[in-house]
């Protein structure tokens, strides 16, 4: 089994929490957004939206997360021999489903800091513009990304595309808060994958300094993330690159191979 992820993508996180969580062993390749190797023909071929994280197992390819994390659960079940381990619930998906709803990438992008979010956005076009040049057969599908990063900036421009992404945010935290005054974790008393498909949005929170904002201010969800980082899943997969100063040394090393690639493309 084979997982293309990224430590900074949302849903990669997820994914790679559901298999920490079932204890499933898989090959990891890192393909990094930032830098573009999503864009490169052998994953664009792959998976032509070059979304991440992209799941494979043997022919089976699977680019949905919420599809990804059931499909793991099967697996868990089967490799365990035990036909009494209960699949997600129905209270579980519908928690799973409702997080999902929730695009991080508007609000993400509207808090970062215009001269780097615009860097980064001018080296992934080239990126694309580059690969429509070297592979043909594909340029149809890269002219489309290359599409969707102008619409991007575009949005970005419009107030109301981060205010709609804030309020519905907003709703997501209130409607959790109000759960975890009943229950320990988000679908009941013990641990799910509806929780597998929260941590990462409370960690994107606090990779963009809005800790105190949305989570300190909600007195159960502030003990929730307490409670959850302890997890050995959450250490590995998004401790691990983001707390403290692992934080500033995993956006300094993107940044710095970004740039690089940038200064390349010049000569």
């Amino acid at each position: 089994m084979q997982l293309y992820h990224h430590p900074f993508s949302l849903d990669s996180q997820r994914v790679r929490l559901a298999l920490e969580e079932k204890g499933i062993d898989y090959t990891s390749f890192h393909v990094n957004p930032v830098t573009g190797k999503n864009m490169d023909a052998s994953f664009f071929r792959m998976n032509s939206t070059a979304k991440l994280p992209v799941f494979q197992n043997g022919g089976h390819v699977i680019f949905d997360t919420i599809e990804i994390i059931q499909y793991l659960e099967k697996i868990a079940k089967v490799s365990s021999g035990d036909e009494n381990i209960p699949l997600s619930s129905s209270e579980v998906i519908e928690w799973m489903h409702k997080i999902q709803k929730w695009n991080p990438k508007f609000f993400t992008l509207c808090h970062i800091p215009e001269k780097h979010r615009r860097y980064v956005s001018k080296f992934l076009r080239q990126v694309l513009i580059a690969r429509m040049a070297e592979t043909s057969d594909l340029a149809a599908d890269y002219h489309k990304k290359l599409k969707e990063a102008y619409e991007t900036e575009e949005k970005l421009k419009n107030p109301d595309v981060l205010k709609q992404d804030k309020e519905h945010l907003i709703r997501l935290l209130d409607e959790v808060e109000t759960q975890l005054n009943e229950t320990a974790y988000l679908a009941g008393k013990e641990f799910s994958m509806a929780d597998v498909m929260l941590i990462p949005v409370l960690a994107r929170l606090v990779i963009l300094n809005l800790e105190d904002e949305y989570i300190g201010g909600r007195p159960n969800m502030a003990k929730y993330w307490i409670m959850v980082q302890q997890r050995p899943s959450y250490k590995k997969v998004i401790g691990k690159h983001f707390c403290g100063w692992r934080k500033h040394k995993t956006f300094v090393k993107t940044w710095c191979i970004v740039h690089i690639r940038t200064m390349l493309r010049k000569f």
